[in-house]
């Protein structure tokens, strides 16, 4: 005689087998797609800062012991004056997402891509919130002063023998998505200083390279 009982246990058992099988589908399927979600929203929120076009209108950028610099769209001001030393960068936010820039360190000499960025700690970071919003020009601005004293002098070395480098940190406007971004300034043969982006790091992600 057929034991009933166990069958009925079997099929029960068999029956929370394939639900949870299937549950388990169904919740790898809506993790995927929730990543794939997140992506896409990341993605529409990042920033990518280069430098601007020479074609860009000048920007007028001052300081709270300076009056405006001009800077000319592609390029940069690097100026000593009285003691006091002055580095604006005019750049392009070509991601889609705003850009807040962070902070930034300045390198006494030309710097190569290949090469590791400058730590983060060695950054010093802006008084002030700058906003660079998609497909528009901004800068990045930093001076040094008596308290940098021993970094304005090599620096104002560096504007004698015409190159030095600049790393930038940047992020989207919730402070994530962090990116480290190094650019060369170069001096012309007409005496402007010219701009151009060597390389961007990924810190609060995976980098690709």
């Amino acid at each position: 005689m057929a034991d009933w009982v166990a069958i009925s246990s079997l099929a029960t058992a068999g029956g929370t087998l394939a639900l949870a099988a299937t549950t388990y589908a169904s919740v790898r399927s809506a993790n995927r797609a929730a990543r794939a979600a997140e992506g896409s929203l990341l993605a529409e929120l990042r920033p990518l800062l280069v430098e601007s076009s020479e074609q860009d209108p000048p920007l007028r950028v001052g300081f709270m012991d300076h009056p405006p610099f001009e800077v000319p769209g592609g390029g940069a001001v690097a100026e000593h004056v009285d003691g006091r030393l002055y580095v604006v960068l005019s750049l392009r936010n070509v991601g889609p997402g705003i850009g807040v820039l962070h902070g930034g360190h300045v390198s006494p000499e030309r710097v190569r891509g290949r090469t590791d960025h400058t730590p983060i700690e060695r950054f010093r970071m802006l008084s002030r919130d700058i906003y660079i919003p998609p497909g528009k020009v901004g800068f990045y601005q930093i001076a040094f002063r008596d308290e940098q004293r021993e970094e304005r002098d090599a620096l104002i070395r560096a504007l004698d023998a015409g190159a030095f480098g600049v790393d930038v940190l940047y992020g989207d406007f919730e402070g994530g998505q962090r990116v480290i971004t190094r650019y060369n300034v170069v001096r012309a043969d007409d005496g402007r200083w010219q701009v151009g982006t060597v390389r961007h790091w990924q810190i609060d992600r995976s980098d690709p390279r």
